[in-house]
């Protein structure tokens, strides 16, 4: 029978998909949960199973175009009775499982296909046909795949794991790729020291946004200078404990976002967006935190981060921060934020000025933390010292709130108990 498979809807704000590239072709038999393409929303890419085991005899998307939730992409021939339409799984490389139902859920896939026996893997773990395609060809032994960690269902291998083993193993120093200027790369140019990069659609989708800011919003920029002791003060009496009882590092990140929190519920229009000729006031707080990773700068967003504690955001800044760089987060969280925060101070800048995440007003940015001499009561003392920079959208905050917002920042930070305990 024949049967539909449309666009899978991979979270709650998201409306559509674009087809990255597809895997199988008409004629192809696949077997449940093969995966046959990829998609990619703004800034995740995730591989997409099929439904059904079967035959495939239509692609109706091709690769590139940005289709609808629930428009049909493709069909296949399968057995099953009923022919509606069927919404393929969420993707693998994003699904959460909870640990009880992990080693259930492994151990009712599919067997590998014929190409490769169960038998020549020596192993009950699951591996798709298209990591075990790859890996012959590749000359992957079943030892090497069972020395990798999943990054799918149950620890399961996807494609991505496998495609990243073979360049780590082919490199054992990896050169990092300069990003090469517009200007400098000309098309079919050889022998003249000229790389040339096709952008992903990663790549693709933030620089269309980064044009997209610079042409929408007047930017302007301020900065003003941080006394951290007494937040430095905290973290060194917390750190050990914190870092024994939590499992991970206590940064100065959870501080600046709570003094920003504060900052922004005392001074809403600087949480707002502007949407045609109105202004949207945010009474809630979703603060995206810009992390770096191979594929580009994403912006994950932490949802009523207002509602939160140190320890709260201290968490769920790890949390994303983790998931953003293995490519483990959901459509839903690269979206909705409202404030954003940019730690360039992590690579010993200074100061500087991010464009602002629209469709945002305002984002503040981090330099690095420095010890450096200052007036303190007509005497020269040392003290750390952060600079911090708030760019915002001339449209809706002018110089004086942009200002007041920026030294409340300054004044949270500044006005830490020194002696919390957390």
């Amino acid at each position: 029978m024949k049967q539909d498979i449309v666009m899978p809807k991979m979270g709650e704000s998201i409306t559509e998909g674009t087809i990255v590239k597809w895997l199988k072709k008409p004629g192809d038999v696949v077997q449940k949960d093969e995966i046959i393409l990829e998609i990619s929303t703004d800034k995740v890419d995730s591989e997409i199973p099929t439904p059904a085991a079967g035959k495939i005899i239509e692609l109706l998307a091709k690769e590139g175009e940005t289709i609808p939730v629930g428009k049909v992409i493709a069909r296949i021939e399968t057995e099953a009775k009923d022919t509606s339409p069927a919404e393929i799984p969420k993707p693998i490389i994003e699904k959460e499982v909870p640990a009880a139902v992990k080693t259930e859920t492994v151990a009712q896939q599919p067997l590998p296909s014929p190409e490769l026996p169960r038998e020549q893997l020596k192993s009950s773990r699951f591996y798709s046909p298209v990591v075990l395609n790859i890996a012959r060809s590749e000359g992957i032994s079943s030892d090497e795949l069972e020395s990798l960690a999943g990054t799918g269902i149950g620890g399961r291998v996807t494609k991505k794991d496998v495609l990243e083993y073979i360049d780590k193993k082919k490199s054992v120093t990896p050169v990092a790729r300069p990003v090469i200027p517009v200007s400098a790369v000309r098309t079919g140019a050889t022998g003249d020291g000229v790389e040339i990069i096709p952008m992903d659609h990663i790549r693709k989708k933030i620089a269309e946004h980064m044009v997209q800011t610079v042409h929408t919003s007047p930017h302007v920029g301020i900065f003003t200078e941080v006394n951290m002791s007494h937040v430095v003060a905290i973290r060194e009496k917390n750190k050990i404990v914190f870092q024994q009882k939590e499992g991970i590092n206590l940064t100065y990140m959870p501080f600046i976002s709570e003094a920003s929190t504060h900052a922004l519920k005392e001074f809403p229009l600087v949480n707002s967006s502007i949407v045609g000729e109105t202004i949207h006031i945010k009474h809630f707080v979703n603060l995206g935190i810009a992390v770096a990773t191979e594929q580009g700068l994403i912006v994950p967003v932490i949802k009523q981060a207002d509602s939160l504690n140190l320890v709260g955001l201290a968490r769920a800044i790890q949390d994303l921060a983790v998931r953003a760089r293995s490519r483990k987060l959901k459509p839903d969280e690269v979206s909705g934020g409202t404030f954003s925060i940019s730690n360039f101070g992590l690579y010993g800048t200074t100061i500087g000025f991010p464009l602002i995440n629209q469709p945002q007003v305002a984002i503040l940015g981090m330099g690095v933390l420095k010890k450096r001499a200052v007036v303190v009561d007509d005497g020269i003392a040392i003290r750390p010292i952060m600079y911090l920079s708030l760019t915002f959208d001339h449209r809706l905050v002018d110089g004086e709130l942009g200002s007041i917002f920026l030294e409340r920042v300054r004044e949270h930070l500044e006005n830490y108990n020194p002696d919390l305990k957390l």
